[in-house]
């Protein structure tokens, strides 16, 4: 089994720039789109940096080819490991596929079906674990113990934050005047890597983290000083629903994020249903997050150049009969 050792101290931007280089040609450089109604809506010049186009429906493709490319042969001889609600079980299973080896993947019973047909399409074997990231995560770590498998883990490891930080290399280089990058949080793993990256290419730029209120692990995090267990998780946002922020990246959110904000699921699926009928996004309700931000004025954007990272497009297709 790997060793899920985080490493000292943050991700630099040479890690960040050495993931773009291993994921050429594996990860699509996402567009950074002008959002002319989300603009008018809340009086900034907004632009959507679409992670939702990406292979596999979301960002996750990023950190999980960064940390499979680099394992050797004889870690993934036996195969690879993974926990995750979705969008990192379809990014593991196809950075697996891309290596050749076998891809085992612990998913919760409550799992969206688009995100299990595509994790079963892309050859991935999945095994059911209760409804929370802990559950998971252990039967995943007896599995990797009993069958010699390597962890794929979800967030908090520096090679998976620095694939993460990709999109942020992206934006800084695509868009060197932006104020303000909003990016959602679910273990932290996309939002640190995003901070890592804008905050040494931009020192300038803001950088704030957007979480559910009823799966808020890194707000609680921050507010207490360490990683906190929630007692419970009520969102409709999947993808944003672990039980506890990641020590590595409770690090990045405290050092270089300038905010972290929340967001009621209410708002979430009002930006949804904003992405889809007014710009013509399929955007599944964690990738909303950041939207429902900005039209719910948890950030005040007026006046800013603001990137919204529209983090995944794995909606299920059951919920777009209710979006307008």
């Amino acid at each position: 089994m790997s060793d899920l050792v985080q490493g000292e101290g943050l991700v630099g931007l040479t890690e960040i720039e050495a993931a773009a280089r291993r994921l050429a040609g594996v990860a699509v450089p996402t567009p950074l789109i002008p959002a002319d109604a989300l603009s008018d809506a809340v009086d900034a010049q907004v632009r959507l940096k679409c992670e939702s186009l990406q292979r596999a429906g979301s960002f996750k493709i990023r950190g999980a080819h960064n940390f499979v490319s680099q394992l050797s042969d004889d870690q993934v001889a036996p195969g690879i490991i993974t926990y995750s609600s979705g969008n990192h079980a379809q990014a593991v299973a196809l950075a697996g596929k891309l290596r050749g080896v076998r891809v085992v993947v612990v998913m919760p019973t409550t799992a969206p079906k688009v995100k299990r047909d595509g994790t079963e399409r892309l050859g991935a074997e999945i095994v059911y674990e209760g409804t929370t990231s802990i559950e998971r995560r252990a039967r995943a770590e007896e599995l990797a113990e009993s069958e010699n498998l390597t962890i794929v883990p979800p967030f908090d490891h520096r090679h998976i934050i620095a694939g993460q930080g990709t999109v942020g290399l992206e934006i800084a280089r695509d868009w060197p005047d932006v104020d303000l990058v909003l990016a959602p949080i679910g273990g932290g793993g996309l939002a640190s890597g995003i901070a890592a990256a804008v905050k040494r290419i931009l020192p300038n730029t803001r950088v704030i983290g957007v979480e559910p209120v009823g799966a808020a692990c890194m707000r609680k995090a921050l507010d207490e000083g360490h990683p906190a267990l929630l007692e419970e998780i009520d969102t409709i946002a999947d993808g944003l629903a672990p039980v506890m922020a990641g020590e590595l990246t409770f690090e990045h959110a405290r050092d270089l994020m300038d905010d972290v904000v929340t967001v009621e699921d209410d708002a979430i699926k009002s930006a949804t249903e904003f992405l889809v009928s007014r710009h013509k996004l399929i955007v599944e309700y964690s990738g909303a997050a950041t939207t429902a931000a900005l039209l719910s004025k948890a950030v005040d954007a007026e006046g800013l150049r603001v990137a919204v990272v529209v983090s995944g497009g794995n909606l299920d297709s059951s919920l777009l009969a209710g979006l307008a």
